[in-house]
């Protein structure tokens, strides 16, 4: 574990080097051990406050802690066996976008991730998981394999977005993303997307059409970063934290909009403080998931995703809210207008 440290997270940290000194003095003073367990409650305590309480940009904060767990985590401790597949048989290997079969329990898979790396060398290299034009052109490849073996697809989903540089551009970064979109809408097989960390634009949705889309409690989901979003709406990237809050793109905001299928919860303070259990609760996800796809004929399974995506969202029509989250946000709290979902919250600032 690095030294990365969340400023919001201060308090967890002081109270952990106090439980440390605890330990040290426990072993001969009996006072120390009670204060020892009463401290222990605290930090619990103090855990499950401030995660359930995030604003917005903490949100992000967390979805980019060093510490939390890549898709090399997830192949390691959540598949039981991984082989990689590498090239887009075009022009190279991109090593932002990680293909291969993998298994998981009974089930075989395909499964296609975005990498960041853990250190400088692996992330340069990756470019910190913003894939070039080859990287997808190597997922839709792998995609169509997968299809022909009838296997079912596991999209891993994390980067703040495709590599915005000249040569992805020349490549043709965005009909690549757009000829993704429209592959994974039609592949006869069944698909599940989740966003472990970021989920960025359209880098994140060129592998995010399935038939399930869950995120992690901590993920977030956007069309845009929120210091883009800032820079573009308020010419100054200071006005992050309000972009942040105006994007709606945490797990909650998402599953209410009825964008995201499911949220996985994560172990208490974050996946980068127990990787292991993180990896635990995506595996169950993904088997009891894949378990209720593989049932389901091929015909039915493409005109339920279909269905699924020319319902999202919410938007007015004639003054009144349309959509399929509209009703379920009007049902889930009385006299609630699903219009508020649409508006800013906050004011916009004055820049």
């Amino acid at each position: 574990m690095s030294e990365y440290r969340l400023a919001f997270e201060r308090p967890i940290y002081e109270l952990e080097a106090r439980l440390e000194k605890l330990e040290r003095l426990a072993q001969t003073d009996p006072a120390a051990r009670e204060e020892l367990q009463q401290k222990r409650k605290e930090l619990i305590d103090l855990i499950v406050q401030i995660y359930s309480n995030l604003k917005p940009w903490e949100v992000v904060e967390v979805a980019r802690h060093p510490d939390r767990p890549k898709t090399s985590d997830y192949l390691q401790l959540t598949f039981d066996e991984f082989v990689e597949l590498h090239g887009d048989k075009c022009f190279g290997d991109d090593r932002a976008i990680r293909t291969g079969w993998a298994k998981l329990d009974t089930f075989k898979v395909m499964v296609i991730g975005h990498e960041k790396g853990k250190n400088t060398k692996e992330r340069l290299a990756c470019n910190y998981g913003c894939a070039h034009p080859e990287g997808y052109r190597k997922a839709m490849h792998k995609m169509k394999l997968a299809a022909k073996f009838r296997l079912p697809i596991v999209c891993l989903i994390d980067t703040p977005g495709a590599y915005p540089g000249i040569g992805a551009e020349e490549r043709g970064q965005a009909q690549v993303i757009a000829e993704s979109m429209f592959l994974m809408s039609k592949l006869p097989t069944p698909i599940v997307c989740v966003v472990i960390g970021e989920g960025g634009s359209g880098g994140a949705l060129a592998i995010g059409v399935g038939d399930r889309v869950a995120m992690l409690e901590h993920a977030y989901y956007s069309v845009i970063s929120p210091e883009g979003c800032a820079g573009i709406l308020w010419k100054d990237r200071q006005y992050k934290e309000e972009a942040a809050r105006a994007l709606k793109m945490t797990s909650k905001d998402l599953i209410q909009l009825g964008l995201i299928d499911d949220v996985i919860p994560e172990p208490l303070g974050g996946a980068h403080r127990d990787p292991f259990q993180m990896a635990s609760r995506l595996k169950l996800y993904l088997r009891n998931t894949l378990k209720e796809l593989t049932a389901i004929p091929i015909p039915e399974l493409l005109e339920a995703r279909y269905q699924k995506f020319r319902r999202m969202g919410v938007y007015l029509e004639g003054g009144e809210a349309v959509g399929m989250a509209a009703q379920a946000a009007a049902s889930s709290s009385p006299g609630y207008s699903p219009a508020q979902h649409i508006a800013d919250e906050g004011a916009a600032p004055n820049a």
